[in-house]
């Protein structure tokens, strides 16, 4: 495949999504949460034209190398992030934490993690405070959709038309996406609606429309300074939904909330991805927010179980002095992450490549299976939960 151009302003926006996200769990950002939703929308755009790329380049799609690439990128960091969550758990979580972190790491293992939460009725915006790996639910839809949507793409993307035929299927999706959220989204418990990968497609697939040849085409005529100002009101209005949004009790939120968030998130991405030499790609792809998106997926999977296990308040530190600590650790933990594990698989480094890297994918799996089955099941109704950390997830 031949080496995509990179977009450090694409990096940027990943980066500030992480951080809102942080925020939001350390209680800072009412609206932060809405940052998961344009990793969805940076995620369809991306693998899209990676996949149309392909297409357009062979005629076909090696559906096997692309499942592969994915599960290097992926796999690596959250087989790490496991276990040691689990051996953590164990160290100085309550029992009941432990138990739900054991009784959760099968369904992270399958991908399938926002789905038991919905089956068990894990209520995302109360209860999911005391599961270690509640953050994991969208890891999960990105997960599934990466094992559907090649699938469409190889079949509407081919021959004469393919991105137009993806175009309309990608809207006509994201279409009956948001109608089944507002349908299911009037439930008292609106997990079903927030976790579903189908009620969250919308996002990913809004991505994957940007990255289509007639979007690229309506917005190739658009001068420089109606890119900036566009790209400065799209942001704006972005960074007004964090501030203002107030989870699940934000007026509309399932409603079409944030369906007009995640087609802002798209309009935006591809205006960026077109132009990223103008003011606002310039600004969005500086240092620090670049370094933030290039280890957002590490950081990710970090920043929650820290939160939850680190003592609050810690040393007398509480507030900002809190979570500062605890997005530093996260940060640490995740740029160990990228360099020791993500890095080496993803750019297959002599040990992770070949027989080598077989044998450290069994190991691996084989001291992840054994942490879980080794640790002790606590009783039920054993430990006590902590309510001062329900508040924020």
């Amino acid at each position: 495949m031949a080496p995509r151009a990179h977009i450090g302003a694409l990096d940027g926006l990943r980066g500030l999504a992480v951080t809102a996200v942080l925020l939001f769990h350390a209680g800072h950002l009412s609206g932060g949460f809405l940052g998961v939703d344009l990793f969805f929308v940076l995620s369809g755009f991306l693998i899209t034209g990676l996949l149309l790329a392909e297409l357009d380049r062979r005629g076909r799609l090696d559906l096997a190398a692309f499942w592969g690439r994915r599960a290097r990128r992926l796999l690596p960091a959250l087989a790490v992030l496991v276990p040691a969550t689990l051996l953590l758990a164990w160290a100085f979580a309550t029992s009941g934490m432990l138990r739900s972190a054991l009784t959760d790491a099968p369904w992270v293992a399958a991908q399938l993690v926002n789905w038991h939460y919905i089956g068990e009725q894990v209520g995302y915006w109360n209860a999911a405070g005391t599961h270690l790996f509640a953050h994991l639910w969208s890891i999960g839809v990105e997960w599934q959709f990466y094992l559907l949507w090649p699938l469409v793409v190889a079949l509407a993307g081919r021959g004469p038309g393919g991105h137009r035929r993806v175009a309309v299927v990608a809207f006509a999706g994201a279409l009956v996406s948001v109608t089944l959220m507002a349908w299911l989204g009037t439930a008292v418990d609106t997990t079903r609606a927030y976790e579903g990968t189908d009620t969250r497609a919308f996002s990913l697939l809004l991505g994957a429309a940007a990255a289509t040849a007639p979007v690229k085409a309506t917005l190739a005529g658009l001068s420089r300074p109606v890119v900036n100002l566009l790209c400065a009101l799209l942001l704006g209005g972005l960074s007004a939904s964090w501030l203002l949004a107030a989870g699940e009790k934000a007026p509309g939120l399932f409603q079409g909330g944030m369906f007009a968030h995640a087609l802002a998130g798209a309009v935006l991405i591809a205006l960026l991805a077109r132009t990223p030499d103008r003011l606002a790609g310039r600004v969005i792809g500086s240092a620090v927010p670049r370094r933030l998106g290039e280890v957002s997926y590490g950081l990710y999977l970090w920043h929650w179980p820290v939160y939850l296990l680190l003592p609050r308040p810690l040393a007398g530190l509480d507030g900002w002095a809190w979570t500062s600590v605890a997005a530093g650790l996260s940060l640490l933990a995740a740029v160990v992450s990228k360099a020791a594990v993500e890095d080496p698989v993803r750019l297959r480094a002599r040990w992770a490549t070949g027989r080598r890297g077989w044998a450290a994918l069994a190991l691996a799996g084989a001291l992840a299976v054994g942490v879980w089955a080794a640790l002790p099941r606590p009783d039920p109704g054993a430990g006590t939960v902590d309510v001062s950390r329900l508040d924020h997830l």
